[in-house]
């Protein structure tokens, strides 16, 4: 994979960590998602006029993609509600490659091969370790483990459905900006129905989320893309992983959450097996 392409790929990882992060860090969490969610449709509908448009085929995986996206955001606000994104982003972005792997073998006849496997035990460590002790930790860690492994069942069911949809586009790029302006307008419209006097004072007040919450959201799925083009998928898919690592030094850094050692452990585990499988 050559320099640049590694530099960009962990630059969309570091994306991706930072708008999660920026939902985390603000105290009206849903708002400050539905801004990010409105930035990254804004700038896909500046630039759907520059591409070309998606085959007839992939509309109703469009619109399918469109709505499972919409529940993702409804869920991701209640994941960072309820505790730390620490503990959350890895449990939802390592799980949703397991289950993508998992279901394949019977929506689409894909096996799994040797280096799925090894992965799959990794993840799946890592998810005992990091769930482990929930008990221990009162109603709150383990609202934030359901919520993560829910957002995670979403994130793997619109893969599933992207996968099939993207195919049949001709176009991914189209395809790719018709998700994130319908999933916005969706979202949007749904914060006004309610929290109709609400959404616009925080937009006014706060126009720097939609800049640059659009950007990252945008930019870490459109540097992946177009790395993809240049490099093996699984490789570029695999590197992307990181950003459970970004998210992790975020949240100590500028979150101030604790990471102890055994966290670490199980954020190594997650981040490991979900690139050995991309790999696989």
């Amino acid at each position: 994979m050559p320099g640049l392409v590694v530099g960009a790929v962990l630059f969309a990882a570091l994306l991706h960590a930072s708008w999660n992060a920026m939902l985390k860090a603000r105290s009206d969490t849903f708002l400050t998602t539905v801004l990010v969610a409105g930035g990254g449709g804004l700038l896909a509908a500046l630039a759907l006029p520059f591409v070309s448009a998606p085959a007839a085929a992939s509309w109703p995986f469009i619109a399918a993609s469109a709505l499972v996206q919409g529940v993702y955001y409804r869920l991701l606000v209640a994941t960072y509600r309820s505790g730390e994104m620490s503990l959350a982003y890895p449990l939802m972005r390592g799980s949703a490659p397991l289950l993508v792997a998992l279901a394949s073998r019977p929506l689409i006849g894909e096996a799994l091969g040797g280096m799925q496997w090894l992965g799959i035990g990794c993840i799946c460590g890592g998810i005992l370790v990091l769930a482990g002790g929930v008990h221990a930790h009162g109603g709150a860690r383990r609202r934030t483990v359901a919520y993560a492994l829910l957002t995670a069942c979403t994130i793997a069911t619109y893969t599933m459905i992207d996968g099939a949809g993207v195919r049949r586009s001709g176009a991914p790029a189209a395809y790719t900006m018709w998700i994130f302006l319908l999933t916005a307008i969706g979202f949007v419209l749904w914060a006004r129905r309610g929290r109709r006097g609400e959404l616009w004072p925080y937009a006014r007040a706060n126009p720097q989320l939609v800049l640059l919450g659009g950007v990252a959201t945008l930019g870490s799925y459109g540097i992946a893309l177009w790395a993809m083009t240049l490099a093996p998928v699984a490789a570029v898919a695999a590197l992307r992983e990181t950003s459970i690592l970004f998210a992790t030094a975020i949240a100590a850094l500028f979150l101030r959450e604790r990471i102890g050692a055994r966290k670490l452990v199980a954020i190594a585990l997650v981040a490991g097996g979900a690139a050995v499988m991309r790999l696989g």
